[in-house]
């Protein structure tokens, strides 16, 4: 056994307490904000693109009947989705996913939360939202 094979052995056993951070953490931060729908598309939907106009219009609809808008916090759908919301003054969440190149969340977003496991990023969009909405 070398040097590497134990850093894994000794360092597995605490990552069971990184992720449960990233529960506690996620379910802390999101539990504050009240009624929300999660929003999920395609990061490569440009502005003027009728899916791009579609996410905001339907952004701003759902925030004008109560309810905040979470996205992964990337380009395309995800920030049609946040700029609908901030633009109607509503809350517009962006759950980012930490990796080697990291999307840039988008500027429309006023509440980031940032996650280093994917697994514990998808309960969040689905834990804390009345409902989704996916568009191409």
């Amino acid at each position: 056994m070398n040097n590497q094979d134990l850093y894994e052995i000794v360092k597995d056993p605490w990552r069971i307490f990184r992720i449960m951070s990233e529960f506690v953490e996620g379910f802390e931060d999101l539990s504050q904000i009240g009624p929300a729908v999660t929003m999920m598309g395609s990061s490569r939907a440009k502005r003027g693109d009728p899916e791009y106009r579609m996410a905001e219009k339907i952004a701003e609809l759902l925030y004008r009947e109560g309810y905040g808008i979470i996205t992964g916090a990337g380009p395309g759908i995800m920030e049609a989705a946040n700029k609908g919301a901030t633009r109607a003054g509503g809350i517009s969440i962006g759950l980012n996913i930490q990796l080697p190149l990291q999307q840039k969340p988008n500027e429309y977003i006023t509440r980031l939360i940032e996650f280093r496991f994917f697994f514990t990023r998808r309960v969040m969009f689905l834990k804390y939202a009345k409902a989704l909405v996916i568009l191409p």
